[in-house]
């Protein structure tokens, strides 16, 4: 059976190390029959501004209703994004924040805090790209933008989280480091097919 894909780089800048990481992850998954559906944050166009989740939401822009209906499509999603000031850039929380809205990844109960999980029965892996070591970001800051992509973003709408990597420090990294990091990113993908 094809194992359905939807690879999300977060990284505004077209070229990161986040999208080589996607390539060879995408490479790894389709080398195993696995179809996929890609979308990169640097193509993707909308207004990042949002007020807040209110009555009448305005109308999403076809760039995030096409990220949408990937994540509709998809048993399994890698959203790949680099660390700054210890989360995911603003422009890639903005797509979370107007795509992921009641009715669609998630619905409050009436009463009550309760809420339903609207995108159960899917499976993610995040890759983190930083120049915090990753063993600085567990032992100082106890990982806040893996928490918080694992448990209040993946995990509230119904996603399981498979395994999140953190690969850095980047501004650190060889050139041998880099094809080490490619490679396990390869292998991740064959896994996930």
């Amino acid at each position: 059976m094809t194992r359905k894909i939807f690879i999300w780089v977060a990284h505004p800048k077209p070229g990161s190390l986040s999208a080589a990481l996607a390539d060879a992850y995408e490479k790894g998954a389709a080398a195993r029959g696995a179809e996929i559906r890609r979308m990169d944050l640097a193509g993707m166009s909308f207004d990042p501004a949002f007020e807040g989740y209110g009555a009448d939401p305005r109308a999403l822009e076809p760039d995030l209703l096409q990220w949408r209906e990937n994540l509709a499509w998809a048993e399994h999603v890698l959203l790949l994004h680099p660390y700054w000031w210890g989360a995911m850039p603003a422009r890639a929380k903005a797509v979370l924040d107007r795509a992921l809205t009641s009715g669609f990844a998630f619905r409050y109960h009436d009463r009550g805090m309760g809420w339903d999980k609207l995108l159960t029965g899917r499976t993610a892996d995040t890759f983190i790209t930083s120049d915090t070591p990753p063993w600085l970001d567990v032992l100082l800051y106890r990982k806040p933008g893996r928490r918080v992509l694992r448990n209040q973003v993946l995990g509230f709408c119904g996603i399981r989280t498979r395994r999140q990597v953190q690969f850095g420090p980047v501004k650190l990294a060889d050139p041998g480091k880099i094809a080490g990091w490619l490679g396990r990113a390869e292998s991740l993908g064959r896994s996930a097919a």
